[in-house]
């Protein structure tokens, strides 16, 4: 019966939520500023003042975040969304069923909990370490 279950239902499905809250931020030449921000991707969209914790669906696809205050250039920035480690979970107990639910559903996937917006400027952050930067931190 629980083998079934499992099946069933992708991993992340039952041990993931469909939502994750992130850190939005924005900042204007170094000093933190109070901005309107607008996060979309292909689930939905949300407004949003920064600074403050934003729940938004996950998903597969990026997230693109737009921020605008008067007098300000608008700032823009790409979260990366990357597999969570629960979505390796349907490899092993639920099978290609389990990862095509998680996969559609959005919730075998994470973005950076940070989301530092910097006006003027148009960014990208990505949980992934940059392994140009890894090399380089190690080689001094």
């Amino acid at each position: 019966m629980t083998l079934a279950a499992i099946t069933s239902v992708g991993c992340s499905t039952i041990t993931q939520n469909e939502n994750q809250t992130l850190l939005l931020t924005a900042s204007y030449q170094g000093n933190p500023v109070d901005a309107e921000c607008r996060l979309k991707n292909d689930k939905g969209e949300w407004h949003s003042e920064a600074p403050a914790s934003v729940s938004v669906r996950k998903s597969n696809e990026g997230l693109e975040v737009t921020c605008k205050k008067e007098g300000m250039p608008d700032g823009i920035l790409k979260a990366i969304s990357r597999v969570a480690g629960s979505m390796y979970g349907n490899i092993v107990f639920g099978g290609g069923i389990g990862a095509m639910i998680d996969h559609s559903k959005g919730v075998g996937y994470d973005y950076p909990d940070q989301l530092p917006v910097k006006m003027g400027e148009s960014v990208v952050v990505d949980k992934k370490p940059n392994k140009q930067t890894t090399a380089q931190q190690t080689a001094h």
